[in-house]
């Protein structure tokens, strides 16, 4: 049997990491500026997040949802605590489609409505009703255009006032657009969409699926707007690698037995992840470094004059130029040894470290940034 064919693949085959650093078959170390798409958020390997699944695997790795797991109790208390979000309700499964997936039926199931509002340049993942609410029509199969989904500009208030009151019952919007490229609402806007959806009896969903867990130097990137989601979906770096997702709903929404389910979500390996992770953040002030680090990587990057803009916030950024970056990747990932990534907008080059990096392995970056650029 052979894969199914469908990911242009770098010829470079990693065996262990530690921290930031990847190394593969051949023995060569290269620096992880982009954590497999945001995921990696407290380093590889990191030996507390080692230890504690390592000790939960001599106790039990997985039972179903039919029996009692204390660890999903504990693991919401904690992440009510760390994100301020007490006043919502966790339900947990295991990637951020599914996140969004179960998002937006929460929303119909509370509205009895259908017709949900996106954005141009979102991603929101490859399941039914969430890849329909991706503005990309080569991962759209004919059953999924079934969906009733509007596509917005960023921004476009007078349009979002148009659509809001034709039967919507979700709008689900990412603080930081991920795989579109960094582009974010504005203060203004985002908080405009929020009243509006309360007027309208439509559910705010905000994806923190990639920015959320401090990668935006706050716990959510919706925190830097002063608004409160009805809905929260997160997923990507709350395992560090293990995959683990979940939506936060909030309190006045009321469960009902069989709305929502999963077999593998919330099991106890996946649990004790997301502690572990969560474990982290708070002794190593995670969040404030990537806020911190957010600034410095700003001034290192005027020193570039072929950087057109810095975009993002925290550790979710994205160099943009005035020409697409592939070769550019090409060159940092063969010959300097960094990965970074891309995104849907070709000229940003995507930086998404851990959160623990340190000023000076942004310095070896920019170093080999600039002599790539030269």
């Amino acid at each position: 049997m052979k894969l199914f064919d469908v990911y242009p693949l770098y010829n470079v085959t990693p065996v262990s990491a530690k921290g930031i650093v990847v190394t593969d078959d051949k023995g060569q170390d290269y620096l992880d500026f982009y954590g497999g798409h945001a995921v990696i958020s407290i380093g590889h390997t990191h030996p507390h997040y080692v230890q504690r699944l390592k000790d939960q695997l001599d106790k039990i790795g997985f039972y179903s949802n039919a029996v009692q797991n204390p660890l999903q109790v504990e693991l919401a208390e904690k992440l009510g605590a760390a994100s301020g979000c007490e006043d919502y309700n966790l339900f947990l499964c295991n990637s951020g489609a599914e996140a969004n997936e179960n998002a937006l039926k929460m929303a119909s199931f509370v509205t009895g409505k259908s017709k949900v509002i996106a954005f141009n340049n979102g991603f929101h993942g490859r399941t039914s009703a969430a890849v329909a609410a991706t503005d990309n029509p080569s991962i759209n199969a004919e059953l999924n255009q079934q969906h009733e989904v509007v596509f917005l500009d960023l921004n476009d208030i007078k349009g979002f006032e148009r659509e809001i009151s034709k039967n919507v019952c979700a709008v689900i919007i990412e603080p930081i657009q991920g795989v579109g490229g960094l582009d974010e609402p504005t203060t203004a806007f985002i908080q405009q969409v929020a009243s509006l959806c309360k007027e309208n009896d439509a559910l705010l969903i905000a994806d923190e699926v990639q920015c959320g867990f401090g990668r935006s130097g706050k716990f959510f990137g919706f925190q830097h707007h002063n608004i409160q989601p009805d809905i929260i979906s997160i997923a990507k770096g709350m395992g560090n690698g293990f995959p683990v997702g979940g939506v936060l709903i909030q309190e006045n929404i009321k469960a009902k037995y069989g709305m929502l389910g999963t077999t593998f979500g919330g099991n106890h390996l996946a649990c004790v992840a997301t502690m572990a992770v969560l474990e982290v953040i708070e002794k190593e002030n995670l969040i404030a470094n990537a806020q911190e680090l957010g600034v410095y990587f700003n001034e290192r990057a005027k020193e570039i004059p072929q950087v057109k803009r810095v975009k993002g916030r925290g550790l979710m950024l994205g160099l943009e130029f005035d020409f697409q970056v592939a070769d550019l990747r090409k060159k940092l990932i063969h010959e300097h040894f960094l990965f970074t990534g891309g995104a849907k907008d070709k000229t940003v080059l995507r930086i998404l470290p851990a959160l623990n990096i340190t000023k000076q392995d942004l310095d070896v970056f920019f170093t080999a940034l600039k002599t790539a650029l030269s």
